[in-house]
């Protein structure tokens, strides 16, 4: 067998497939490893699962808005968790099964093992020695648990394990509330848990703006205990668990991890790369071209402990992936940033996080959803949304919300941030009547009378009517 390539792709996550892809356009001499399981993370136990999770526990939760629409009955609703359970690693098994489909066809060129670097040309897999003029590195992240916590041993759950159990405990808690934590502690509690949600960070979900991470606090602790602000040990109890941070304490069957993820680089051999590694154990990668220093070698995914979304993985490997196969690297302008939290209502933040701005020299904009008219119309009234403006141009430079159909909204905004456009450009733009973006309407109207004036013409000047149903 031919042992050297153009490009050796190590994992075949998500980073790692993007780079196939390009790296397959260009060569066909090529080679990927991956160690563990085939088909990405995003597909076995990350986004799609727990969105299916969440779409099940949401389904369920309706219920609860019945009786206002007139519909009698829902007292008598029960929900068979073993069933729902099933029906996520049915869909789950359908999206791994797609994934594995890009990789099927390699043949030989698909290895499975655990591969170790011996310079930037060289690397070992199954105790073969390989050379590549190019390597690209994806080997993806796992959730970080605590070296004392692993003795609780299956009372203890991460997303990695959550996704096959046959059933839920009726207590459980969520440790860590970034937006994963936060997202299945509201999706159990939906589903019938009884869940207390721990975090010693004061904000949630990765909220920064203060005014934001207020409302969604209050509105996920309307549904289950949320304490804030300590850290959180755990305890045998009677054969469950005690969690206990500060004062609060809580006893559980169960207990979910969600403390963040680990990039996997144990025993990759960085080292011989020949530069230096900062603290983590991780070398210097240029986000525009995601090359190791100077070196042929290419980090993509999550495993740069940058930002852990798929969509920002895809474009990595796409860079990489492109930039293995040339001389002289390409440098990529990146996506303007974009998080969504699955919660209901949604929280979203979108371009320059708000701890980023000088708060004396942008503007805000804010809208409040509780008299909202199509929000009031859905049984949906409820979260707020902020925008910063630039205070001379009017141009949008971020958001942060927690609202309903904030996933839409931050498309949205994103849009307009990547454009360039300012507040006035957004109100020319057709709101229809009634929508929940009315809600970012409102926003940008209270942004726009702080900004120099346009035209009296301009219909970008129209205003509001100052009426629920009409607003």
């Amino acid at each position: 067998m031919n042992e050297s390539y153009d490009v050796a792709i190590v994992g075949a996550g998500t980073g790692g497939l993007a780079a196939l892809n390009e790296v397959k356009k260009r060569t066909s001499n090529f080679i990927l490893i991956n160690d563990g399981p085939w088909g990405t993370v995003c597909a076995r136990v990350g986004c799609m699962p727990s969105k299916t999770l969440i779409e099940a526990a949401n389904a369920f939760h309706t219920r609860n808005t019945f009786e206002e629409f007139g519909i009698r009955g829902a007292g008598s609703l029960t929900l068979d968790i073993p069933a729902a359970l099933r029906y996520v690693r049915r869909l789950r098994n359908d999206f791994v099964a797609s994934t594995l489909k890009t990789t099927e066809a390699l043949g030989e060129r698909a290895i499975s093992g655990r591969a170790r670097l011996l310079g930037a040309g060289k690397l070992e897999v199954n105790g073969r020695e390989l050379r590549a003029r190019s390597i690209i590195i994806a080997t993806g992240s796992r959730p970080v648990v605590p070296e004392p916590w692993h003795a609780f041993g299956r009372q203890l759950l991460t997303t990695d394990t959550l996704f096959e159990q046959q059933t839920l405990p009726s207590r459980m808690a969520v440790i860590g509330l970034g937006p994963v934590g936060m997202e299945m502690a509201q999706a159990l509690s939906r589903l019938g848990v009884n869940v207390a949600a721990f975090d010693q960070k004061t904000a949630i979900a990765g909220l920064r703006d203060p005014g934001v991470n207020a409302v969604a606090t209050e509105l996920l602790q309307q549904e289950f205990p949320v304490h804030l602000g300590q850290k959180a040990d755990l305890h045998a109890s009677n054969g469950g668990m005690q969690v206990r941070a500060g004062s609060k304490e809580a006893v559980v069957d169960s207990v979910l991890v969600s403390l963040g993820r680990r990039p996997n680089i144990d025993n990759l051999g960085l080292e011989t790369l020949g530069i230096e590694l900062d603290e983590h154990g991780l070398p210097p990668v240029d986000p525009h071209t995601m090359q190791i220093a100077d070196l042929p070698v290419f980090m993509a995914g999550d495993i740069n402990d940058r930002i852990p979304l798929l969509h920002e993985a895809a474009d990595e490997g796409h860079i990489a992936g492109i930039n293995a196969t040339r001389r002289d690297p390409m440098y990529f302008k990146r996506r303007v940033p974009l998080a969504i939290v699955f919660t209901d209502p949604n929280i979203a933040m979108i371009g320059r996080r708000f701890n980023s701005l000088d708060a004396n020299k942008i503007l805000t904009g804010e809208a409040c959803f509780k008299h909202q008219g199509r929000a009031r119309v859905g049984q949906r009234n409820k979260g707020i949304l902020r925008l910063y403006a630039e205070p001379e141009s009017g141009r949008l430079l971020g958001a942060e919300m927690c609202a309903p159909a904030g996933e839409h909204m931050a498309h949205l905004v994103a849009l307009a941030i990547d454009r360039s456009l300012t507040v006035h450009d957004m109100l020319r733009l057709p709101f229809y009547h009634p929508t929940l973006e009315e809600g970012l309407r409102s926003a940008l109207r209270q942004l726009s009378a702080q900004v120099p004036a346009c035209g009296k013409s301009d219909l970008a000047n129209c205003d509001a009517f100052d009426c629920e149903a009409l607003d």
